[in-house]
């Protein structure tokens, strides 16, 4: 029988999940503003650097997560996040507390995922899109965590996430967040941040 080397993960386990974790944590404080995230994993394809070392650093073996299917497709991925992070993986979205997208374009509509609930608004899902590319521009947010407003940028992402965005935020306290990552970087959008029209 042939067997299949997993892929590591982190070098330094305790060290290198703090500097992910608060890496996400500066992120999601600061909607929109694009934080280093330095990781040396090699995981499976198309699981990204960045979305593995968050993978490690948030995964339990309390959190199922929900791969999309340019992700599931590669058996080595749920493989790499059992092993390494105990996460089950659940085939239905609204079951997840995480998501990971790797197919960014075609990111599934919101309502797809948990929610969460009145009295428990954070049983709700958190979705970890790959994307390759963060920047300034083109989507203008304001909300906690900004000094009046802060434009981002973000490729490839669907052209209705400024729609999508406002009408997460309508539903706070409940709704999805979003942890947008690309190579060196990630950028939080947690459910508190609106879209804003320019003039």
């Amino acid at each position: 029988m042939a067997v299949t080397a997993l892929a590591a993960g982190f070098a330094d386990p305790v060290h290198d999940a703090q500097r992910s974790f608060t890496a996400v944590m500066r992120a999601m404080a600061e909607p929109g503003l694009p934080v280093p995230l330095a990781s040396d994993l090699e995981p499976p394809a198309p699981l990204s650097r960045e979305a593995a070392a968050c993978a490690l650093a948030l995964l339990d073996y309390e959190t199922p997560v929900f791969l999309d299917a340019a992700l599931s497709a590669a058996p080595a991925v749920a493989a790499f996040l059992r092993f390494h992070t105990g996460a089950p993986v659940v085939d239905d979205p609204a079951a997840a507390r995480f998501a990971f997208i790797a197919d960014a374009a075609a990111l599934p509509d919101f309502g797809a995922f948990a929610q969460g609930e009145p009295d428990y608004p954070d049983r709700s899902a958190t979705l970890i899109v790959q994307v390759a590319e963060l920047g300034t521009g083109a989507i203008t947010i304001a909300g906690p965590g900004i000094n009046g407003r802060r434009s981002f940028s973000a490729a490839p992402l669907p052209s209705d996430l400024p729609a999508r965005l406002a009408a997460n935020r309508a539903l706070y306290p409940l709704g999805i967040d979003l942890i947008l990552t690309a190579p060196g970087g990630v950028l939080g959008l947690p459910r508190t941040v609106k879209p804003v029209m320019e003039d």
